[in-house]
């Protein structure tokens, strides 16, 4: 009797088995994905399965060998993953320009979050309306700046802010917020941000922690007050209590290389005890900013006219240049004005791709580090410029990289191809860990990479419904070629796309179809977690 019960039982599932395979094979799909190798985001191992796609989902994960589809991809040999999501561009410079987000694209992102470094769009919705009108290929979000809550309210004021001045920049943090900000971003190293006591941004956190929402910094400095300033973050988390993140986690100037060990422990010290801190980075050993990154913040107060007339002061200049001296020394310009590479120039296309040090040869001078500190003035007073700075450590790089509270960002912007000398990071971020940090370093696996990438900053940022490859959730997807996916874009020579991404679905909707940009605009607005509709 009980070998006649267990036949039965074999044959019940063997039938219901049998009727799944035929549901699946008689289903129709707008896109079928087959033969794939699936890492789902959440780093776990790799299975071959194939993907069914409806509208904007996925519906299906298995054996779907025999199903229909308006359109069927052959994966053998590639990689399924997420699609990747990117928390931390400057991609408002460009989008609208560039609506196909192609640089992103081509390294398999399908979410771009603006707002970082404490500067945003505000108000949220008028902004979000605009990327509604324009159309663009990307899925996009931003965070409410800190600093440009500040400047609305105080302008660039160097004193902390007084209660009625407090009181209007919670309301319009919480407007933002309501409106849809994943939450709030600083800049604590930059103007007016540097000018805000850590008082100041927890009480501002808290408007934010009320509706769930993430902080997200560019901490106060990255150089010599590095520990404080990681000390300084986990206070705001722990005081506010919310999330809190270290934006472009990097140790910066060659005196503090190695420092990494430190602040990832200080890190693993403050996640035992219960605050959740995390990090992200980009996989370069170059900073990218304006040119007044390497100006001294307490020159800076009142904007670039108020900056120009201390330089031109007799009481001031010196310190001034000093101050600027001691930047490239032993901050941001790596010890020599070699190091300070202007990526773009409005106002004399020329320097782009030049040296602080190149400059000062074509102009038939020494290249000291005085004269560096001049001509970083004149640029700046002629219009000013951004730069690549070459001051960090490929050991640090990777011992951030390893950390399983590390995610991957770009802090890329969406420059028009081939305009100036742009940080290589737009172009190749993703690839290149995937290439370069996965397969010929082996640094960490590709699982974990595509983690980085996808699961762990939509967990991080509660987007409940994207980053992980599950039934029911939207269609972002990236299908590359895990032996060929490679960074081309260099220092030298940045404008080049990413190579091996075969194909991006984004919301259901192919925006790169065998390696070609398709004219479909897929992407949609990400809401954070306090989002009130009208």
């Amino acid at each position: 009797m009980k070998k006649i019960i267990k036949f039965l039982s074999i044959y019940s599932i063997c039938f219901i088995s049998l009727i799944s395979i035929n549901a699946n094979a008689q289903e129709s799909f707008d896109i079928l994905i087959l033969n794939g190798q699936i890492i789902d985001g959440t780093g776990n191992p790799w299975f071959e399965a194939d993907v069914g796609i409806i509208d904007q989902h996925i519906v299906s994960i298995g054996n779907l060998e025999g199903a229909q589809a308006s359109r069927i991809i052959d994966a053998t040999g590639l990689i399924v993953s997420p699609g990747f999501i990117d928390p931390h561009t400057h991609a408002i410079r460009g989008i609208f320009d560039n609506p196909t987000a192609e640089s992103s694209l081509r390294q398999g992102i399908t979410t771009l979050l603006e707002g970082n470094d404490g500067s945003s769009p505000f108000p949220i919705d008028e902004h979000y309306q605009a990327i509604r009108d324009r159309g663009i290929s990307t899925n996009w979000s931003t965070f409410v700046g800190q600093g440009t809550i500040r400047e609305i309210v105080m302008g660039l004021e160097n004193r902390a802010a007084n209660a009625s001045e407090l009181q209007q920049m919670k309301n319009l943090v919480a407007e933002a917020m309501q409106q849809g900000a994943m939450g709030i971003s600083t800049g604590l190293f930059y103007v007016p941000g540097n000018y805000t006591p850590t008082e100041e941004v927890v009480e501002l956190s808290r408007v934010v922690a009320d509706y769930d929402g993430i902080y997200i910094s560019h901490m106060r400095d990255e150089v010599d007050g590095l520990f404080d300033s990681v000390n300084e973050t986990i206070l705001i988390g722990e005081q506010a209590g919310l999330p809190v993140q270290i934006t472009h986690h990097k140790v910066m100037a060659r005196q503090n290389w190695g420092q990494s060990v430190d602040t990832l422990a200080m890190i693993d010290e403050a996640r035992a005890r219960g605050i959740d801190i995390t990090m992200d980075q980009y996989p370069y050993t170059a900073a990218q900013s304006g040119m007044t990154s390497i100006v001294p913040q307490w020159a800076q107060e009142g904007g670039t006219e108020a900056l120009l007339e201390i330089w031109n002061s007799n009481a001031l200049r010196q310190e001034l240049k000093m101050g600027i001296v001691d930047r490239i020394l032993y901050d941001r310009g790596g010890g020599s004005p070699a190091n300070i590479v202007i990526s773009f120039s409005a106002w004399d296309p020329s320097l782009e791709g030049m040296s602080l040090a190149d400059i000062a040869v074509s102009r038939g001078i020494e290249a000291s580090l005085g004269n560096a500190a001049e001509i970083a003035m004149d640029i700046i007073s002629k219009g000013g410029a951004t730069a690549v700075y070459h001051a960090m450590a490929e050991e640090d790089i990777e011992r951030i990289m390893q950390h399983p509270a590390t995610a991957i960002g770009s802090d890329g912007t969406l420059t028009v191809f081939g305009a100036g000398a742009p940080h290589p990071r737009q172009y190749g971020t993703f690839a290149r860990v995937l290439g370069r940090y996965v397969r010929e370093r082996g640094i960490i696996t590709l699982e974990n990479a595509v983690r980085k990438m996808s699961g762990a900053t939509a967990q991080r940022l509660g987007i409940r419904d994207r980053g992980i490859l599950r039934e029911g959730y939207f269609a972002d997807i990236s299908i590359f070629n895990a032996a060929e996916i490679r960074d081309m874009a260099t220092f030298e020579d940045p404008h080049q796309y990413a190579e091996g991404v075969d194909y991006v679905i984004i919301n259901g909707t192919l925006a790169l179809d065998e390696g070609i940009v398709t004219a479909a605009r897929p992407g949609q607005i990400i809401n954070g977690p306090g989002f009130q509709e009208d």
